[in-house]
């Protein structure tokens, strides 16, 4: 996730909620899709942050996808937006966020898998029939969503 923005207002306002809008990507090929394992909750998870200032959303969903995983989008569809009780979540640290997500689909990528990075472990395909567990909790709903969504345009 990238931190500029939201670092520079949690100095200002600590661990109390902030309204983030989130951008993230999941990435789809063969009847699987690329989940991250999370360093901070060690959770599974789609691949994205935080919008920057003056950024459009789907460039900020391109830039988290290839920070977090050394892909570059080169088509993405629209899953849609996120946001409602289910999108309130509490990080590690404590930092509060209530996340409005904007989720895209990519099936059209290049580039070749980073091993790791800051924000993450291991990155690992899984078959859409056969999702881990311990799924990042904002990242639920997108994924059920995900799956129906794949259902109706293979």
């Amino acid at each position: 996730m990238s931190v500029e923005y939201i670092k520079r207002i949690r100095e200002k306002i600590g661990h109390d909620r902030v309204i983030m809008a989130g951008a993230g990507v999941v990435i789809y090929k063969d009847g699987k899709i690329l989940l991250q394992k999370r360093k901070d909750n060690l959770c599974w998870a789609i691949h994205g942050g935080s919008v920057e200032i003056g950024e459009k959303v789907e460039d900020a969903a391109k830039r988290e996808l290839f920070e977090e995983t050394g892909l570059t989008a080169e088509k993405l569809e629209l899953l849609g937006v996120f946001s409602g009780e289910n999108m309130m979540y509490t990080y590690p640290n404590g930092d509060e966020v209530y996340i409005v997500g904007t989720i895209y689909v990519c099936r059209d990528f290049s580039g070749e898998l980073l091993p790791e990075t800051d924000e993450t472990s291991e990155l690992k395909w899984f078959d859409t029939h056969n999702l881990p567990d311990d799924i990042n909790p904002p990242d639920s709903e997108p994924l059920k969503t995900f799956i129906e969504y794949i259902k109706h345009t293979k």
